[in-house]
């Protein structure tokens, strides 16, 4: 006597397919939060932010909160480029760059998401930084915020999230194209630190070299400054600048990186 069985099923899966685009971007946010440097850095950053901020209001005798906060993003830039380029090399460090290749071999996807993780952490990161600063500054100063005005409070304070994404993203573009650690953090801090500072030598120099001092406006720290000015003003050139600035460097990155050998 026989037994009949019945006919065991197959599925197919489609091996090529890889993760997803949102599997990716979480992947890399779990990457980013459960490394020390990561956390080393934004801590570093709101500590500076706190105190710049506080500094300023003290010093001033009664200065506008939301000022003070906004100048601390001239020091705490430098950290969020530095981070958003050591988040790159670190894998290219470590060879782990390799693995995530394996994992998910679409190359722009994944600069991509590691991208927009940096983003979101660095902007989640100051607009908590900026509250706290509000926090303990807004009482120490005789300045009321005027609240009621958008161009005197909110708008800059979201505008100056939206430039500190943009420094961490142009040390992300570094990172994606030069692959070194030491390499990536020189190029940002000449980009965000030394550039403009040179710039603003050759404004010694006469109209003969006020070519180069109109030059700087497009720089990244000119455009932030410009984009987070208090009233708000025109922030379409300013914005720009910086969105070609991200676009250009991180848009390089993802071809090299697409191009070469990791």
């Amino acid at each position: 006597m026989t037994t009949l069985t019945a006919p065991r099923r197959t599925t197919y899966t489609d091996a090529t397919a890889g993760p997803t685009f949102l599997r990716t971007l979480r992947s890399e946010l779990l990457k980013l939060t459960t490394l020390r440097s990561t956390w080393w850095s934004l801590g570093i950053a709101a500590a500076l932010s706190l105190a710049i901020a506080a500094l300023y209001v003290s010093a001033s005798d009664g200065g506008y909160p939301i000022l003070g906060v906004l100048l601390s993003a001239q020091f705490t830039m430098l950290v969020a480029g530095v981070l958003g380029a050591i988040a790159i090399t670190g894998e290219y460090a470590t060879g782990m760059i390799r693995s995530t290749l394996t994992a998910n071999p679409r190359r722009a996807q994944v600069a991509l998401a590691k991208s927009l993780a940096i983003a979101l952490l660095v902007g989640a990161a100051t607009a908590v930084s900026s509250l706290l600063s509000l926090a303990v500054t807004v009482p120490m100063s005789s300045t009321a915020v005027t609240w009621s005005d958008p161009t005197q409070a909110v708008l800059p304070l979201l505008l100056g999230v939206l430039a500190m994404i943009a420094y961490a993203l142009i040390g992300t573009g570094f990172g994606l194209l030069i692959r070194n650690g030491a390499g990536a953090i020189a190029a940002t801090v000449g980009i965000l630190f030394v550039a403009p500072i040179a710039v603003n030598l050759f404004a010694l120099g006469g109209t003969s070299w006020q070519w180069v001092v109109d030059l700087g406006r497009y720089l990244p720290v000119a455009a932030g400054s410009d984009l987070t000015a208090i009233p708000t003003g025109d922030i379409l050139q300013p914005a720009l600048t910086l969105l070609a600035w991200v676009v250009a460097l991180v848009g390089s990155g993802i071809v090299v990186l697409r191009r070469r050998d990791a």
